[in-house]
Parts: C-alpha cells; structure tokens; sequence
C-alpha cells in the first residue's frame, strides 16, 4: 500500500517517459511507450535461413545461421538509440534491446542448439574509454531472455583497429583481418553465438567468426541491426 501511495510523488519528481517521444510511460513500460516499440521495424531473420544477413557471409566464411533484429535507418528511432548507448553512457538501453533480441530469437528453430554467447569484443582502450562493451550488454540480454550463459572472454582483440565507420568493403576487412584471436578455450564442436550491435559489410563479424572456427567451434552470427545500402 505505501508503495501506491508514494509511487505518483516519486513519479512526479522522476518522470518515466519514452526515450524516442518523451510521452509518459505506462508503469509496466521500460523503456519505450508501445507506439515508439512498435515502430521499431523488426526483421523477423530469425525465421528465415537464407535472409539477408545470412547471404553477407554467403561464399566468405561458413556460419550456421545468421540474423539481426532490426532494420537499420535513421527514420525508426534505432539509430537513436543505438547511438546513445554507445556514445551517451546508456548502457541500459544496449541490455533493453538485447532482451527484445532474446524474445526474437525465441522464435527461431535454432536457438535450443546454441552453448554459449560470445560477444564481439572491444579494443581494451575503447571499452576503457566507454566504460563497457555494448556487445557484451547486448548479449547479456538475450542471454537473460533464453536463458545461455555469456563467455565475454572468449574472443580478444590482437591489436587496435581504426574506426569502421568511414572505410570500404575492402578497407574494413583489411583493418580487422588479424585483430581478433580465440582465447582457447573452445572444445570442439561447441555452437557459439556471436553477438554484435549493427552489422553492414560484415567485415568485423567475419574476422570473429573464423578465430571462433580456427578454434574448433562452430559459429551462429546475431547481431541488433542490419544496415542495408
């Protein structure tokens, strides 16, 4: 009872409202109001085996399946949001849309056979810098929603990258093709997830992947957004 009594004082002086619209939120919203939610424009990969993100490794590197939650453009609210967890210390919304990707994957007729998340891993300096890895928040997310252990050490990186954000297809592979290495402690045969936020030429996810075969796992690519030129 006190509870309800003081909740609307305490609601007063800390407004719940939506990250994208600033509108009031419900009590049993999180986050984002159910219109904001629902413009989200979810991509529903997880179904499907030969989606888009699945033909970006087609021919480069093996992977058992492959999906993204969102689309990414800048009309949908995604790109805002993605930008203020990498950029404006929230880390709670990367855990937020790593939950939303967790009951997507639920979905999918794949999920049951995977062993552990590993998310794609930050130059030491940059996570230092950001204060955490939004991939690591991410998988812990979906981690919580179907229920995997995460293994944030299972991949490091060898050496500092340039940022991908201005380089070509070409370019980007070439500045992480050696960057990232297993840290050994796979036994065969074991299906990883791999977790990252958005991906677009694949370059990154690509490099990970094949550290992750080299050392004897077999790899499932999940990644929040797919950037479609």
């Amino acid at each position: 009872m006190l509870t309800s009594l003081f909740s609307p004082l305490v609601h007063l002086f800390y407004p719940h409202c939506c990250e994208l619209c600033g509108t009031d939120l419900h009590q049993t919203d999180e986050l984002l109001c159910l219109r904001c939610m629902q413009a989200l424009p979810l991509t529903h990969f997880q179904r499907y085996p030969n989606n888009p993100v699945a033909q970006v490794f087609s021919g480069r590197v093996p992977v058992q399946q492959a999906t993204a939650t969102y689309y990414y453009n800048q009309s949908s609210g995604l790109q805002h949001l993605i930008h203020r967890f990498k950029y404006g210390q929230r880390p709670d919304i990367a855990t937020w849309l790593g939950k939303q990707t967790g009951y997507q994957l639920q979905e999918s007729a794949w999920i049951s056979s995977i062993d552990f998340l590993a998310p794609v891993p930050l130059n030491p300096r940059k996570e230092k810098k950001r204060g955490y890895n939004q991939a690591t928040l991410l998988a812990n997310g979906i981690g919580q929603v179907v229920q995997l252990p995460v293994y944030p050490a299972t991949l490091r990186r060898e050496q500092f990258t340039a940022t991908q954000t201005k380089k070509g297809r070409t370019d980007r592979w070439q500045n992480v093709a050696i960057a990232f290495q297993a840290n050994g402690n796979l036994s065969d045969g074991s299906h990883v997830l791999l977790v990252d936020d958005v991906i677009t030429t694949g370059a990154t996810t690509e490099a990970c992947c094949r550290a992750l075969q080299q050392a004897g796992a077999r790899v499932s690519v999940c990644c929040l957004a797919y950037a479609w030129k």
